[in-house]
């Protein structure tokens, strides 16, 4: 007899719960992947972090289904609900607003109750904003590290790029709209001109713009265009020359 979690494609075979944990478009709708489409279509509940941008999601890819939200205000209560549901033979899609759940976005503490108590969880990999990025970056990616967003306050933000001084790996992260242009100054005046920094804009979105270039034309040229939309942000190691 196969085991219930036995399939080509890592599809459930037989009553067994699982939690499928699905990668969604980051802002392009085409590129959902063709699994996640079926995983959505097979599941009995999304459990997402906003229904009503999942909502969307769901209309355009002709699908309806009773959802979930879990977010990061209710992830502990609902890690608990989610878990409980696929112990019960239920099969779940887990999302969130775009990208990969858990990178950067709930999910971590979903995944984790389900570890705990040995059920099927199985990923479907797909859209990510920080692999995107330095997939088109030209930064050196044998070795990276991904930090999230960082603090909001300057001087935490200039201690953490003070540690980067003599970074031998590329290091990535996610900034605020709000917080870009301030961000952009610390790392001229703390890294130096010549460090070279990688900025995507709006990925995969209409207005996608990836630019890779050493500070001391990086931001200027960055500042004369928009500083709308969300950024994700590649800081090269140290001495690294295009």
């Amino acid at each position: 007899m196969q085991p219930a979690d036995a399939g080509a494609a890592g599809r459930p075979q037989g009553p067994a719960g699982r939690l499928w944990v699905v990668a969604t478009p980051l802002g392009n709708l085409g590129d959902i992947t063709a699994r996640a489409r079926e995983a959505i279509a097979e599941c009995d509940l999304v459990a997402c972090e906003d229904t009503r941008v999942t909502g969307g999601l769901l209309r355009h890819l002709a699908i309806s289904k009773p959802m979930l939200a879990y977010h990061e205000h209710n992830e502990k209560d609902a890690a608990v609900l989610i878990a409980d549901k696929v112990a019960g033979g239920a099969k779940i899609a887990l999302i969130t607003d775009a990208g990969t759940p858990g990178i950067s976005d709930p999910g971590f503490r979903v995944t984790r109750e389900c570890r705990r108590r040995g059920l099927t969880v199985t990923p479907l990999p797909g859209p990510c904003a920080i692999v995107a990025l330095l997939s088109a970056s030209g930064l050196p990616t044998n070795a990276f590290r991904f930090v999230g967003f960082l603090p909001p306050k300057s001087a935490a933000r200039r201690r953490f790029l003070e540690g980067l001084k003599e970074a031998d790996e590329t290091v990535v992260l996610h900034e605020s709209c709000h917080r870009i242009s301030d961000f952009l100054d610390e790392m001229l005046e703390i890294l130096g001109p010549g460090r070279v920094v990688c900025v995507g804009r709006e990925l995969t979105k209409l207005h996608e713009t990836i630019r890779t270039s050493a500070l001391t034309e990086l931001v200027p040229a960055l500042k004369a265009g928009s500083l709308k939309g969300e950024f994700t942000v590649a800081i090269a190691p140290a001495g690294f020359a295009l």
